[in-house]
């Protein structure tokens, strides 16, 4: 598949994007003023992570760590204690890595060249196009969830994207980007706000939509998905869980934690013992001598 738009792709460049321009949510990391650090640091937070929990975190670290150098100033553990209950608390040592590398390596400054952002700790394809494009307004593929669901039912008239991302969701998201580069930013950014507000998975709301008229999806008498099932994420009584609960007990604690303590979070022993290692393993959890634990130093 080519770079050029698609026929049926380009036709929806201007009802979406009208639609943003009067619908879009106001977002501390959308101010003009914001910065490539608030948009990096948002899109390390919105990592399966609902825009409501992630604004009251994501106030607190600007606030307290304004630049990256901020941040790389401080221990690691420090990143893991304001990253509180977003979960997957694993992004917060790897922003924490990204700050000092960019500090090494870039004077302080979110670099603006794609391969050099891909190259910074915990930048994967998706983040590293979404700073390019949402803080320096370049032409990339933004391609998250909603973007492939919105893709999925515009443009091929499925119900669903497939369970995780292809390739071809890649070269179909390529292929729909406007020609201009700042047209296709915010192009970006629009259909992203589509999915997450209209188009959503369970109850699209397709009266509202600026592109129902031509929607492959809808055009087709909304067929139901037909592959295969997709189980929802659990979180009661799973490992996760415990990691949480021990993690919660580090991050009250101002010193150094006894095992006794980590052991009264949680009942069941093998578990128990399985999350703790695990954290000592991803580095969120330094042991100490006298079987005492902290937060990564």
């Amino acid at each position: 598949m080519s770079d050029s738009p698609l026929p049926h792709a380009s036709a929806l460049h201007e009802p979406v994007l009208h639609w943003y321009a009067g619908n879009a949510r106001s977002l501390p990391w959308r101010e003009p003023d914001a910065g490539a650090w608030a948009v990096m640091v948002s899109e390390f937070m919105l990592q399966q992570t609902p825009v409501a929990r992630v604004l009251p975190a994501y106030r607190v670290w600007m606030e307290r760590w304004p630049k990256p150098a901020d941040l790389a100033a401080e221990p690691p553990g420090e990143a893991v204690r304001a990253w509180d209950r977003l979960g997957y608390p694993r992004r917060a040592l790897r922003l924490h890595a990204a700050a000092r590398a960019i500090v090494e390596q870039h004077g302080g400054v979110v670099p603006d060249d794609h391969a050099a952002l891909l190259a910074l700790p915990g930048v994967g394809t998706y983040t590293a196009a979404a700073i390019a494009s949402f803080a320096y307004g370049q032409r990339h593929a933004v391609v998250d969830t909603n973007v492939r669901r919105v893709f999925a039912r515009a443009l091929t008239g499925s119900a669903q994207p497939s369970i995780s991302p292809t390739a071809a969701d890649q070269r179909l998201a390529v292929a729909a980007l406007p020609d201009d580069e700042p047209t296709a930013a915010r192009w970006a950014v629009a259909t992203m706000e589509l999915g997450a507000l209209v188009c959503t998975a369970r109850s699209p709301r397709c009266t509202e939509c600026p592109i129902r008229s031509r929607c492959a999806w809808v055009l087709a008498g909304s067929p139901p998905y037909d592959g295969p099932p997709r189980k929802g994420q659990t979180y009661e009584g799973t490992d996760r869980q415990v990691r949480g609960r021990l993690l919660a007990v580090l991050r009250a604690a101002t010193g150094p934690v006894p095992k006794a303590d980590l052991d009264a979070c949680w009942p069941e022993q093998a578990q128990r013992e399985r999350a703790l290692d695990g954290l000592v393993a991803d580095g969120l959890v330094d042991p100490l001598p006298r079987q005492r634990y902290r937060l990564p130093a």
